[in-house]
């Protein structure tokens, strides 16, 4: 069983996990596991069992900015294009 921080640690912590980012930003896992799989948000693998923890700040952004081009009616590859210019 893994330990759960609070909403008040995450939400100071520099990392967090995905499952963090997913609270922080109420979009799915899943969701954020594929933003992941194609390159559109960093992390870096830490820990024993190499857990993906993502920059807190610059993540919550980021996907906040990727939510906005998908109302917008933006694919993937089209943000994917634009976040490069960011």
């Amino acid at each position: 069983m893994s330990r759960r921080r609070s909403s008040e640690v995450i939400e100071t912590a520099e990392y967090v996990t995905i499952g963090e980012l997913a609270r922080l930003t109420d979009v799915r896992y899943s969701t954020l596991k594929h933003y992941t799989e194609e390159g559109m948000l960093d992390f870096r693998q830490a820990g024993e069992n190499l857990t993906r923890q993502y920059r807190r700040k610059e993540s919550v952004e980021r996907v906040q900015r990727i939510k906005k081009l998908r109302q917008e009616g933006r694919s993937i590859p089209e943000i994917k294009k634009l976040l490069k210019l960011f």
